[in-house]
């Protein structure tokens, strides 16, 4: 029987278990991704199990513990597991679903469970080559901002190094004083997350892109490959001294990432509506969508 003392910390030494784990069951969603869990890790407090050629993943908010499904071959029994003890957590939604072939497994197991949408957590994936040519009527505002941008701020492009890190490091700063970090602690775990990638990025092979606005750093990028036809940008970061820096980084980000890759996941919304609205002025090519299962369902089921 899985129990609680059965799951350890997510540590960096991880690293190439997830990703060889990964390479047979790949992921669609950011939140189980290892470079997520090790940099949101002083936030969330990830920890994994590894049962019958599975890995399990639990995180904790505010000593709240939310579980997710089995990762790895279909194991019935193992997902009872789960559930149960999922149905001890004192969160009143104890698990999570990043997929949908996975929720449609669930939902063949038990069929009167019923699932409940979580959108603030739906993450947005997009055609590369959309964010990276802007094509047509539709992106001809962003164009136009874009242009503005290139022709008033003298824009340069370099990769994150280990040259220009410390250099980054202090962008970050400055953002993170610019959105008043220390009094949101969403922002603030999420200048940990950042500052944390800084500092480890040689061992999480990650990539990143930064542009100068006028001989300044002004924006930055971190991302990856989720799966074979996805990368994932974990971190966009932009400061407001020069308008349309944002459009930049992410038009140049996707220029390099729609080499390799037919779609670019740019995580979620998380409720905020501005945020909201500017992922959805990029149109989407579909959403990744998450679910949750009750508590007082659980109990009942099992």
């Amino acid at each position: 029987m899985l129990s609680a003392a059965d799951f350890r910390p997510v540590t960096l030494s991880d690293r190439d278990l997830f990703v060889r784990h990964y390479s047979s069951y790949p992921q669609e969603h950011s939140d189980n991704t290892f470079t997520n869990m090790i940099c949101w890790n002083n936030y969330a407090h990830y920890r994994y199990a590894c049962q019958e050629g599975c890995i399990i993943l639990s995180s904790t908010i505010e000593k709240m513990t939310r579980y997710r499904p089995p990762i790895g071959p279909r194991n019935p029994e193992l997902l009872a597991d789960v559930l149960k003890l999922a149905a001890r957590s004192d969160e009143e939604y104890p698990f999570v679903i990043l997929d949908a072939d996975t929720k449609e497994w669930i939902a063949g197991l038990y069929p009167d469970l019923e699932f409940h949408e979580q959108r603030k957590y739906f993450e947005y994936v997009y055609l590369a080559t959309d964010l990276a040519e802007l094509p047509g009527k539709k992106y001809l505002t962003i164009r136009h901002q874009l242009n503005k941008f290139t022709k008033t701020c003298l824009p340069q492009l370099e990769t994150i190094r280990e040259e220009n890190i410390g250099e980054i490091k202090d962008f970050l700063e400055l953002w993170c004083d610019w959105k008043d970090c220390d009094s949101d602690p969403s922002l603030a775990g999420e200048k940990e997350a950042v500052s944390f990638a800084l500092s480890h990025y040689k061992e999480l092979q990650i990539s990143g892109l930064a542009i100068r606005a006028n001989g300044k750093i002004g924006a930055m990028s971190i991302f990856e490959g989720l799966n074979r036809d996805t990368a994932l940008v974990h971190f966009e970061k932009g400061m407001p001294d020069c308008k349309g820096i944002y459009r930049a980084i992410n038009a140049e980000t996707a220029r390099i990432l729609a080499r390799d890759y037919i779609y670019i996941n740019r995580e979620s919304d998380m409720g905020i509506e501005g945020i909201r609205e500017a992922k959805m002025r990029y149109h989407p090519h579909h959403m990744t969508e998450v679910h949750m299962l009750r508590r007082d369902d659980l109990e009942q089921l099992l």
